[in-house]
């Protein structure tokens, strides 16, 4: 790519605007950015990613840039996150990451959506019940943003794919809903060398970590897995209203995105973080490294 070309070709489309506060800052609109990627045959992030070097922002972006910054911007634009999951949690993160600019998206998910499915999963209407929930979500994603690459597994994640799968991301988010998946994503993340945030949600009540590699925590939160005897628990038993899902992606992406534009503040290693939606409340615990 001819960066300096098409930062040319950019800063000839720009306009002038204004933000919500008065600030003048160079724009490039969704229009303008499309005609550019297929006038040079480049993938829409990296004409967004030309635009931001040359302080254009791309006015899909404009709201995050007053957040996480030009070089925050750029830094996600050229990430590769993994999400496996695509259905309560999974949906509420895959569209939050692609609303943020995300560069590119790859899911995994085996399921189908059904009926009991319509009360939380964003992806799920009356009329993808029987559809393929990775399907949906790679749907999902290029109507969000077109700029975006997604790659969508419709297979079940586990050690013997998940390595190949995931081995150019940055992270990944675990969406998952049962304690063997979760124990072998752990391992995968750690031989891949890269940072897995863990989510869980359970009626009112979501609980989130950022795993390092180098740290394995499930162990320490949930037990041994033969110890623990249970593929799906406490969320069965309670259920999960509308919005735990969606609060509990929040945080996951919020983390996501601190650790990858370089932002301060990611929940510190070996915490544990849990919020009581019933009560208002939220606090960390400090569960330690597992055991290998």
């Amino acid at each position: 790519m001819d960066t300096e070309k098409v930062q040319e070709a950019v800063l000839a489309k720009a306009t002038e605007r204004a933000n919500p506060a008065g600030e003048k800052y160079l724009s490039i609109s969704l229009a303008a950015s499309s005609e550019l990627a297929r006038l040079y045959n480049l993938p829409g992030r990296l004409v967004e990613s030309a635009a931001l070097e040359a302080k254009v922002i791309p006015e899909r972006y404009q709201r995050s840039v007053g957040s996480i910054g030009f070089e925050g911007q750029l830094k996600l634009l050229a990430s590769s996150v993994g999400i496996v999951g695509a259905g309560g949690l999974g949906g509420f993160v895959l569209e939050i990451l692609a609303r943020m600019g995300t560069g590119r998206l790859v899911v995994i998910d085996d399921d189908t959506f059904s009926e009991s499915n319509l009360n939380r999963q964003l992806l799920s209407t009356e009329s993808t019940l029987g559809n393929s929930k990775a399907e949906e979500a790679a749907l999902r994603i290029s109507e969000i943003n077109s700029s975006l690459e997604v790659e969508a597994y419709r297979c079940r994640g586990d050690r013997s794919n998940m390595a190949g799968i995931f081995s150019n991301c940055s992270l990944v988010i675990d969406c998952l809903d049962n304690l063997p998946s979760r124990f072998e994503l752990e391992e995968v993340c750690g031989r891949l060398n890269i940072a897995m945030i863990h989510g869980a949600i359970a009626g009112f009540i979501g609980q989130m970590a950022v795993i390092r590699p180098e740290r394995p925590l499930l162990s320490s939160i949930y037990g041994r897995i033969k110890e623990s005897g249970a593929r799906q628990g406490v969320e069965l038993e309670l259920g999960n209203p509308a919005f735990t899902p969606a609060m509990l992606a929040s945080f996951q992406c919020s983390e996501a995105v601190k650790i990858l534009a370089g932002l301060e503040g990611v929940l510190p290693a070996d915490r544990l973080l849990i919020i009581d939606m019933q009560s208002g409340s939220s606090y960390q615990v400090d569960v330690g490294a597992g055991e290998d």
